[in-house]
């Protein structure tokens, strides 16, 4: 037997007000279904907390075309902190999160119609696709990216989360972790030059290295419908020492905290971690409660601290005001969910 992951369930985002950064998620980017709003003390997270078992009230909202979600997160018990500066492209961390598009062009019009703060215009990437980038009020930049891995199609140009751009300070170091661990093997480009299509981005007109990489193979296990397929993009650069994006911040603080898989098999997991040398560092060990939504949840680094999430789902509300709930603890972990029971998810669907 082997773990398996079937996608990017979603990244976490810290704001400061999580139903204003929601509202704007919703009229700009589609993810209106939310799986779960939830207040607790992430008492697990103190490795990651200075020590402080922090209160914070979290939103899972999804895009059901396809895609994984975001977890917008709100510390109610301190002030989140800030980076002391702009991040640049090449800092370590997660520095863009990726949104699959069906016409990039028409979700570039949507966005500039709205207001939103589009950097440049659409432009080829290494691989030939178009893309653009898009920050929103709080300063977390968004990359629109052709996408050809949908659930259900909507009236949204873009779907959900389909990867995330992070900054490494050593690729061949970090390499193993995102093909081996996470399993993404297929290596789509691998180039090391100054980007044209980067220029619109802080640090951008520098040279990087750039690898992006994908899973080979349909998608498996049973949100492996709805999340679809995902890539990760690693970039270095070749021109200075990169900061780190968390520098002095605590998980939590305002940016993209983390990026979560969506698995079965933590045990599995859990072994092949700890053999290559990057065991957990948080483990809910059995199982934790959100509300109306459980499962096992788990943490690892990249070698530049870099927080990668796990989290087998074992209870899901399809409907919560009838009570109806998915147990899938027990399913197969490579067997899909039907997608009529997934879609059932979209009678939560909240309209502005």
């Amino acid at each position: 037997m082997e773990y398996v992951i079937s996608g990017i369930q979603q990244v976490g985002i810290g704001v400061r007000d999580a139903e204003e950064a929601w509202t704007w998620y919703r009229k700009h980017f589609g993810f209106d279904v939310p799986i779960f709003k939830d207040a607790a003390r992430a008492s697990l997270m103190t490795r990651y907390t200075s020590g402080i078992a922090e209160t914070r009230y979290a939103i899972l909202a999804m895009n059901l075309q396809g895609g994984g979600g975001f977890e917008i997160w709100q510390y109610t018990s301190k002030e989140p902190v800030a980076a002391s500066a702009k991040h640049v492209l090449g800092d370590t961390g997660i520095f863009a999160v990726k949104l699959k598009s069906n016409n990039v062009e028409q979700s570039y019009q949507s966005l500039k119609s709205k207001g939103a703060h589009v950097l440049g215009k659409p432009e080829k990437s290494p691989d030939g696709r178009m893309h653009f980038f898009v920050e929103d009020p709080y300063g977390n930049l968004f990359e629109i990216t052709e996408g050809h891995s949908w659930f259900k199609r909507g009236t949204f140009p873009n779907g959900g989360v389909s990867g995330v751009v992070i900054g490494v300070s050593d690729m061949e170091k970090a390499l193993p972790l995102y093909k081996n661990i996470l399993g993404h093997q297929s290596v789509c480009y691998d180039s090391t030059q100054k980007f044209s299509d980067l220029e619109n981005l802080e640090g951008g007109k520098d040279t990087f290295r750039r690898v992006l990489l994908k899973v080979s193979g349909p998608c498996r296990g049973a949100f492996g419908n709805l999340l679809g397929s995902t890539e990760i993009e690693l970039v270095e650069t070749k021109e200075r020492k990169p900061a780190k994006i968390y520098e002095s911040r605590n998980w939590g603080d305002l940016g993209f905290i983390h990026v979560c898989f969506d698995i079965r098999g933590m045990k599995l997991l859990a072994k092949k971690c700890t053999e290559v040398g990057n065991a957990f560092t948080v483990d809910s060990s059995n199982s934790f409660d959100m509300g109306k939504a459980a499962g096992h949840f788990s943490y690892i680094e990249d070698p530049d601290q870099t927080l990668i999430e796990f989290v087998e789902t074992h209870k899901l509300p399809i409907i919560e005001k009838l009570g109806l709930f998915l147990n899938i603890k027990n399913r197969a972990p490579e067997k899909p969910l039907p997608n009529w029971m997934l879609g059932m998810l979209s009678l939560n669907r909240v309209k502005d």
